[in-house]
């Protein structure tokens, strides 16, 4: 994609991720390119990608679809969060409607160890009716945006990390730790050790920036309620990091077909 007599092609990524910023930071120097991150707007203070940047909502599949048509858009690669399961299904609807490629690059899931004692869930209430069995002391991981789902839980205390404060309703008996990673394994530990967590509950989001309280929850013996990822929607191709997508638009402007 170094050819400068090729026709500029636009790439719209849907972005909130590390992979959609490591993304944009390889593309938007590409002369025949014109790279557009699209960010959802629910943090306060976002790091912004390279390239060209828009904030907000669509407006639904429909609204993507006229965006992708209206500002002639030659790829959609969906990076958002594993668990923004909304947004990958209107892509996906957006994308056959607008006759548009799409790519969904999602980092790989967590896959458990020897020594770690997993209870894998398929949703935000099946973590919150496994907690009463397993402890009173919950570290909570999954976002401000789904506390509401542990709310009813007036027994059991909670320490909530998010980047953003979050808003009710929400467990009674909570602390909640504003903060943003990359997190230290030795910083896990101490906040295991220091809060007396006794169960940790997180989203399979993969990577390595919130790894560590994984490995610190084995440490510990400390047991970790998964909530598993959302399947990509059917048909939709996938990459597992922004190499791979880089070279399906390699493939898809090179024309070798629909690069999927």
């Amino acid at each position: 994609m170094n050819d400068a007599a090729r026709p500029v092609r636009h790439v719209l990524i849907l972005g909130g991720t590390t992979e959609a910023r490591r993304l944009a930071t390889t593309l938007a120097p590409e002369p025949s390119l014109r790279v557009t991150t699209s960010l959802a707007g629910r943090v306060a203070a976002p790091r912004l990608p390279a390239g060209h940047v828009r904030i907000g909502g669509f407006g639904g599949p429909e609204g993507l679809a006229r965006w992708l048509r209206e500002h002639a858009v030659d790829a959609l690669i969906d990076a958002t969060h594993p668990f923004a399961d909304t947004i990958s299904h209107n892509a996906a609807e957006a994308a056959a409607t607008a006759h548009v490629p799409l790519l969904a690059l999602r980092r790989p899931g967590w896959v458990p160890g020897p020594g770690d004692t997993w209870h894998q869930v398929t949703s935000l209430d099946e973590a919150a009716a496994a907690l009463p069995s397993l402890g009173t002391r919950i570290f909570l991981t999954t976002g401000r945006m789904g506390l509401s789902h542990f709310a009813h839980l007036t027994d059991l205390w909670f320490l909530a990390r998010s980047v953003d404060a979050p808003e009710p309703p929400h467990p009674p008996q909570m602390e909640v730790l504003l903060d943003r990673g990359p997190f230290t394994l030795e910083a896990e530990r101490a906040l295991l050790r220091t809060h007396r967590i006794d169960v940790l509950v997180t989203k399979d989001s993969g990577a390595t920036a919130t790894a560590a309280k994984l490995t610190a929850a084995r440490e510990a013996g400390v047991p970790v309620v998964v909530v598993r990822r959302p399947p990509v929607p059917e048909g939709v191709a996938v990459a597992a990091d922004p190499g791979e997508a880089v070279a399906w638009l390699q493939r898809l402007f090179s024309g070798a077909g629909t690069a999927d």
